[in-house]
């Protein structure tokens, strides 16, 4: 059952500010979506006023302060909400402290703290943003077969590799599943690959980062944590498919294609010569099995997905607008 244009629908989205977040208020306001969308800090304008501008905001979007770790702040949310997308996860590639505080608690308790909202509200359906962090490293997949949703990472091997991101979508997918079993709760899951695009917010996001340092000339070691890349707008085009259609269950891969990163670096410096880029000068991903149109779950559903050439030229569009480039 469609359920474009109802006004009267209220939905909660967690991490509403963030990259994704921001491009999924925007839709769902578009379809006529009334929102309670969360933000970390109410008085920092670099998260609410680009969401105060969209429009229909005026008059169907409220804003709430939340911590992942206070359940009070996420119930405060979730009430009188008919469904749930929740975004809100902290996404930390370096620099980190403290793995478990900064990463694997927000991740993990957080998510179980709004799966228990969403139950305590009655709330209808859940649409949780895992990640293909949480599909990969699998060293048990066969080595002739493209990922799919049937692949899981490793969890002792994200351990022993220091990868604690991937460790926290994993651990909070997995923890997802098995609550929404136990209580009954109606879970749908989608796992993107690296997401990029033009961005909405003021900041770029750490994907967007990692494009913009590369066309500067940085090198990135991405052969545990990278098989493709997908348009911010198509994830948040699927979020929205994802909670209309209640057919929908289970994961569902998010990519543009299955690739390895020494294509997509290529491909970034085929495009902008006047950059200096470094190709990648060996291939260390053979376990990766190159797909075109991988995310069939997502296709079937109705999904269209920007093509790799246009997502990279709209994300550097995006870049040099907002002045990150020249």
């Amino acid at each position: 059952m469609s359920m474009q244009g109802s006004s009267s629908l209220r939905v909660c989205v967690t991490g509403g500010s963030g990259f994704i977040g921001s491009w999924l208020l925007r839709f769902l306001l578009q379809r006529g979506y009334s929102v309670h969308a969360t933000v970390k800090n109410l008085k920092d304008e670099g998260e609410t006023k680009h969401l105060e501008a969209l429009d229909g905001a005026a008059s169907r979007l409220w804003l709430f302060e939340m911590d992942l770790l206070d359940p009070t702040s996420i119930l405060a949310a979730v009430n009188g909400t008919a469904g749930v997308f929740h975004l809100a996860s902290p996404l930390i590639l370096d620099g980190l402290q403290d793995p478990e505080k900064e990463l694997l608690d927000p991740a993990v308790k957080g998510t179980l703290n709004v799966l228990r909202a969403a139950k305590e509200c009655g709330v209808g359906r859940v649409v949780l943003v895992s990640s293909q962090a949480a599909m990969i490293p699998n060293p048990d997949w066969p080595v002739d077969v493209a990922v799919n949703e049937d692949s899981w990472a490793d969890v002792d091997l994200l351990k022993k590799l220091q990868l604690w991101y991937c460790l926290s979508k994993t651990l909070a997918e997995k923890a997802a599943w098995e609550f929404a079993s136990k209580e009954g709760l109606e879970l749908v899951v989608i796992n993107p690959g690296m997401v990029l695009g033009p961005i909405l917010p003021p900041f770029a996001g750490a994907s967007v980062k990692i494009l913009l340092h590369l066309l500067q000339g940085a090198q990135f070691d991405m052969d545990n944590l990278y098989i493709g890349s997908v348009d911010v707008r198509d994830v948040a085009q699927a979020l929205i498919l994802l909670y209309e259609n209640r057919l929908a269950q289970g994961r569902h891969l998010c990519l543009e294609r299955i690739e390895r990163w020494i294509d997509f670096v290529a491909k970034l410096a085929e495009l902008y010569p006047e950059f200096p880029v470094k190709r990648v000068e060996e291939d260390k991903q053979p376990w990766v099995v190159r797909a075109e149109s991988p995310s069939k779950k997502l296709i079937e559903l109705g999904l269209h997905f920007t093509p790799l050439e246009k997502l990279i030229k709209d994300t550097v569009e995006s870049l040099k607008s907002k002045g990150y480039l020249k």
